[in-house]
């Protein structure tokens, strides 16, 4: 079974785009799509929806419908990660890597883990 995951991204560059630090405000989402093996077996840079435009519901929304199983982010608040989490969308992350190529492969290595609530931002 095939695992799609968004990273939010600065740029369109793919694997060689900047992580965002704020998820609601990144200009793409990542998706990047691993096989079984957790080899990465596809790439796609996908505008983001406009936070200013939509709001974060209206991101939430937008992640939610590219058919993705995970977003993996430096962080995000409790509405967001509740909302992904009871749309069947695992929140993972990471604070350490700022490139979306090596994030992904330490995600295929197992060393991401699930976002603790306990994290989630108060702003």
């Amino acid at each position: 079974m095939r695992t799609k995951i968004a990273i939010p991204s600065e740029t369109d560059a793919g694997l060689e785009s900047i992580r965002s630090g704020h998820f609601g405000h990144a200009a793409y989402m990542t998706v990047v799509e691993f096989d079984d093996d957790m080899n990465i077996v596809g790439v796609e840079s996908v505008k983001n929806a406009d936070h200013d435009a939509v709001g974060c519901g209206g991101v939430i929304d937008f992640v939610s419908g590219i058919g993705v199983d995970g977003i993996l982010t430096v962080g995000m608040g409790m509405p967001p990660f509740t909302r992904f989490t009871n749309a069947g969308i695992k929140v993972y992350s990471d604070t350490t890597e700022p490139n979306v190529g090596n994030v992904a492969r330490l995600f295929a290595e197992g060393k991401v883990a699930l976002m603790d609530p306990a994290n989630a931002c108060r702003h």
